[in-house]
C-alpha cells in the first residue's frame, strides 16, 4: 500500500476503485470500497431518493446507501478516514540506459521482488532508480493484471531465468519500435501485443487486484494490451440527478387517501365528476383541477412516483413549470427557479424559445456505480443507464456506493415543440439526418456489443446549440468553461437546454451565471454567430460522418467550433453538428436557427 491525496470528487469522477494513478515515485491502483475507511459514527450519507432508486434498479440491489468519499483528517498522526491503494504494476524498468552494438537503447525489465528499497541493485552493486512499466493487460470486463513478460518474449510459457530488457529500436516510441528482449536471444515487438488475433498476451485470468491482491473470477476472454495512462484505461460509470422537489407528492397523497373507496375505478372525466359529487371526495379534492387528479390517478395506478420516473422527465417538468420571476416567495432549499419575463429576451432569433428560466439554486448528486475499460458505458440521452452493460464491480459485497453533491446555479431554455416538429419535416433536414444516421451505423459496425440507439436530430441540434451557448456565456459570466456543464432535454413533454455550474466547491455559487443570463438573448446571438464560421472551414463544414475520417458520430464539429471539455459534456463530445443549428459555408439548408447576421 501507499499514501497520497486526491480530491473527494476525483474518487467519483476520475479515480474511483479500479483506476490506476501515477504518483511521483510509483503507480498505484485505487482499492475497492471494502478498503475505504470512515471514522466510526461519522459516515457522511447523501440523501437523494430519486438517485437511490435508480442505483438500486441498475445494480439489482434491495437497498443501497450513498456516501461521500472519506476525507482525510487535518492531523498528521493516528488513524482516520482513508482510501487504500495497492501498488500496481509489479514490473519495472531500470532507469539506467545501455546502448547495444546496433545503436539501440535498452533498459532492464525487472519484477518488484528483485528490488531493494524500491531500487534495482545491478551487477556492479550500485542502486539504480526504477519506474513502473507502462504496459499492462486487461479485458472488456475490467479485469487487470501484469503481462507475463517471460512468456511474451519467448512466445510461450517457459522457465527461462535470463535477464529481460526493453529495447527502443527507433525514436518515435511506436509499438513496432519497442521490443522485449531476453538474454537468451528471444525478442518480440510490442506491436504484436496490440494484435488481438495473435493472442500473444494469453487469455484473461479474471484478476481484480483493486478488490485484493489475489481476488479473481472466471473469465477466459482474450487479454488486451492497455497503456496505464491511456484515456481508455478507466471509464467511470456515473449516474447523476438534479435534486427536484417532489411536485406530485401532495396530490398523489390525496388520491391515495381516496383510492380504495372512490378513485380506483375512475377512468374518465365523467367518472371523476360522479366521485366529486360525493361528500367526502368533494371536500378533499376541492381546489385540485380535474387534469391534475386524472394525471395523479394514472401515476398511482402504475405505481409511479418521482423516484422511479425517468431522470430527465422529472427535471424538465420542474424547470418548465417554474413560476414567474416576479413571484413573492423567497429562495430556499436545494432548488429554486424562476421564469424570466419575455420582455427581457424577446428578439427575432429567440422566436423558437418558449421560456427562459433562471435557476438560482441547484443541487446535483452524482454516484459512481462501476467502471469499464476500453469502451465507455455512460447514460443515454434521457439520463438513464443501460442495465445490460458489463461493468466492473466497486466492491466484493457492496452495501453503499460513493457519491458527491455539487451546488450551483443555471439557466434553462425551453423550445417550442411545434417549431422543432416543423423543422424536422423540411427536406434538407431529412437529408442531413440520413447522413448522420449513416455515420451512426458505421459506428455500430465498429462497436457491435453496444446497445446505444441513434439519439435523433432534435437531440443533436440542441446538444450542438448547448455547446455554442456554453462557450459564449463563459466569456462573460466569470466561470471557466470547464466549470460549466450542460443537460439536454428531449422528452415526451418537450425540448430544452440547461447550462449550469458543475463545480463541487464554492465556485459554483457565485451568482455570475444567473446575472449573465439576464442578457440571454445577446448570448444566444453571439453563440449562433460563432457557429456560422469555424477556423477549420471548409473542411469542418463539409465533413461527412460516414466517409471522411474516424469521427462517425460527428457532423460539422471539431475543436475549432463545438468540441469542449469532456467534463462539461454529457455525451463525451459525441452527437454534434453545427449544420443543424446555423447556416455554414457548406450550407445544406438544415439549420434550425436563421442566420444571426440577417437583418
Amino acid at each position: 500500500m501507499a499514501t497520497t491525496q486526491l480530491r473527494a470528487s476525483q474518487l467519483v469522477t476520475t479515480f474511483g476503485p479500479g483506476a490506476m494513478v501515477d504518483l511521483p515515485d510509483e503507480s498505484v491502483l485505487v482499492a475497492g470500497l471494502d478498503q475505504w475507511y470512515y471514522t466510526p459514527g461519522q459516515i457522511p450519507v447523501v440523501s437523494e431518493p430519486r438517485l437511490v432508486e435508480k442505483v438500486k434498479q441498475a445494480l439489482a440491489m434491495e437497498a443501497v446507501e450513498l456516501r461521500l468519499p472519506p476525507v482525510s483528517p487535518d492531523q498528521q498522526f493516528g488513524s482516520g478516514p482513508s482510501v487504500t491503494v495497492w501498488r500496481f504494476p509489479q514490473w519495472f524498468i531500470v532507469q539506467q540506459t545501455l546502448e547495444t552494438p546496433q545503436g539501440y537503447l535498452r533498459r532492464r525489465l525487472v519484477n518488484r521482488q528483485a528490488l531493494s528499497g524500491g531500487k534495482y541493485r545491478g551487477t556492479d552493486n550500485k542502486l539504480s532508480p526504477v519506474v513502473p512499466i507502462r504496459f499492462v493487460r486487461a479485458c472488456t470486463k475490467g479485469h487487470l493484471n501484469d503481462i507475463d513478460w517471460i512468456a511474451f518474449a519467448h512466445g510461450r510459457a517457459v522457465t527461462c531465468v535470463r535477464e529481460l530488457w526493453i529495447e527502443e529500436r527507433g525514436t518515435t516510441g511506436d509499438l513496432d519500435q519497442v521490443w522485449i528482449v531476453c538474454d537468451c536471444g528471444k525478442a518480440r515487438p510490442m506491436s504484436q501485443a496490440a494484435r488481438l488475433d495473435l493472442k500473444s498476451l494469453g487469455n484473461c485470468d479474471g484478476s481484480r487486484p483493486w478488490l485484493g491482491p489475489s481476488n479473481r473470477e472466471p473469465c477466459g476472454e482474450p487479454s488486451r494490451l492497455l497503456i496505464r495512462s491511456a484515456s481508455n484505461a478507466y471509464f467511470p460509470q456515473k449516474l447523476s440527478v438534479i435534486s427536484i422537489p417532489d411536485m406530485h407528492r401532495p396530490i398523489d397523497d390525496v388520491v391515495r387517501s381516496l383510492w380504495g373507496d372512490f378513485l380506483s375505478d375512475v377512468e374518465t372525466l365523467a367518472d371523476l365528476a360522479k366521485v366529486r359529487s360525493k361528500p367526502t371526495p368533494k371536500v378533499i379534492l376541492q381546489g385540485i383541477e380535474d387534469d391534475q387528479v386524472m394525471a395523479s390517478i394514472g401515476r398511482v395506478r402504475e405505481g409511479q412516483d418521482d423516484a422511479t420516473r425517468p431522470v430527465k422527465e422529472v427535471e424538465f417538468e420542474a424547470l418548465s413549470e417554474a413560476k414567474d420571476e416576479l413571484g413573492s416567495d423567497q429562495p430556499g432549499g436545494d432548488f429554486y427557479a424562476r421564469s424570466l419575463p419575455r420582455d427581457y429576451w424577446n428578439q427575432p432569433w429567440m422566436a423558437t424559445v418558449e421560456r427562459v428560466v433562471l435557476v438560482h439554486r441547484l443541487r446535483e448528486v452524482t454516484a459512481l456505480l462501476g467502471f469499464t475499460r476500453f469502451e465507455a458505458a455512460g447514460t443515454d440521452i434521457q439520463g438513464e443507464l443501460s442495465l445490460d452493460v458489463k461493468r466492473a464491480p466497486l466492491a466484493i459485497d457492496a452495501t453503499w456506493i460513493p457519491a458527491i453533491e455539487n451546488r450551483g446555479e443555471g439557466v434553462f431554455l425551453m423550445f417550442s415543440p411545434q417549431a422543432i416538429e416543423s423543422w424536422l419535416d423540411r427536406p434538407a433536414v431529412i437529408r442531413r439526418g440520413k447522413e448522420l444516421e449513416a455515420g451512426f451505423r458505421l459506428w455500430q459496425q465498429l462497436h457491435k456489443d453496444s446497445k446505444m440507439a441513434f439519439p435523433g436530430l432534435p437531440f443533436i441540434m440542441l446538444h450542438s446549440f448547448a455547446h455554442l451557448l456554453l462557450t459564449s456565456i463563459s466569456l462573460e459570466c466569470g466561470y471557466p468553461v470547464s466549470s460549466l456543464r450542460e443537460r439536454v432535454y428531449t422528452t415526451n413533454q418537450g425540448y430544452g437546454v440547461l447550462i449550469y455550474t458543475g463545480s463541487p466547491d464554492a465556485e459554483g455559487t457565485l451568482g455570475g451565471l444567473v446575472l449573465a443570463s439576464r442578457n440571454i438573448a445577446r448570448h444566444v446571438q453571439h453563440a449562433l454567430a460563432n457557429g456560422v464560421l469555424c477556423s477549420s472551414d471548409p473542411v469542418c463544414a463539409g465533413h461527412q460522418p460516414s466517409i471522411h475520417d474516424h469521427q462517425p458520430l460527428l457532423g460539422s464539429a471539431c475543436h475549432g467550433c463545438l468540441l469542449i471539455s469532456e467534463t462539461s459534456c454529457e455525451q463525451r463530445n459525441e452527437y454534434l453538428d453545427r449544420a443543424l443549428v446555423v447556416p455554414t459555408v457548406d450550407s445544406r439548408g438544415a439549420e434550425f436557427f436563421p442566420d444571426p447576421h440577417a437583418p
